[in-house]
């Protein structure tokens, strides 16, 4: 099902492509769409505006070392670059602490061959923001309603006013696109939500009273 922000999909697509072909602005194109988003997490991260900026940076630079383990079949590239944002944010926690972790691009080569995101709670909420960012208004807030207010799809038909197969359609379409931001991984918690079980309970129970 296509996204409903087609504009912004073409773009991470093209920087995508350009990216494996290993375009000579393909680096700063990649910045231009990703760095706000690599920011945020670095900042969060490391709660310093000049380590973050520092990390950014070398995110970038050894994303752009190991591009050739950049598979867009595997997982999305958002995710794939917060995957290795993930280690430097570790290797500036190392230089001030002394902890290793892995240092160099041949340490961080697993992690760009694994296409994997950062295995973090606060890459995964930043990921499900980038995805609601990407929804159509109305689907943001079917999906909005049935994860953070715990509402069963009847009861976001009956506050919405809306049919419930469109709600139904706008959750679907925002659930795919969630999993895509999150590079296919599951949606963190999604089958332990209570909204998710009532919801099956729900439309169970409509399916036998048809």
């Amino acid at each position: 099902m296509s996204s409903d922000s087609p504009e912004r999909d073409s773009a991470d697509a093209a920087v995508a492509a350009r990216w494996v072909a290993g375009d000579d602005d393909a680096l700063k194109a990649a910045y231009d769409q990703f760095g706000a988003l690599v920011y945020t997490y670095c900042s969060r991260s490391l709660r310093d505006p000049a380590t973050a900026a520092d990390c950014v940076q070398e995110t970038f630079l050894s994303a752009w070392r190991s591009r050739d383990r950049f598979d867009p079949a595997r997982g999305a590239f958002a995710a794939w670059l917060l995957g290795i944002a993930r280690f430097r944010v570790l290797d500036s926690y190392r230089k001030a602490a002394k902890t290793p972790v892995p240092t160099d691009d041949a340490d961080l080569a697993s992690v760009g061959d694994s296409a994997e995101p950062a295995d973090d709670g606060l890459a995964d909420q930043l990921l499900i923001a980038r995805a609601l960012e990407a929804l159509h208004p109305r689907a943001r807030s079917v999906v909005e309603l049935a994860f953070f207010s715990d509402l069963t799809q009847a009861e976001i038909s009956a506050q919405l006013d809306m049919p419930l197969g469109t709600v139904k359609s706008d959750l679907r379409r925002g659930l795919e696109t969630m999993r895509r931001e999150l590079g296919g991984r599951p949606i963190p918690n999604a089958e332990q939500r209570p909204s998710t079980t009532r919801t099956s309970q729900s439309t169970e129970k409509g399916r036998q009273n048809v």
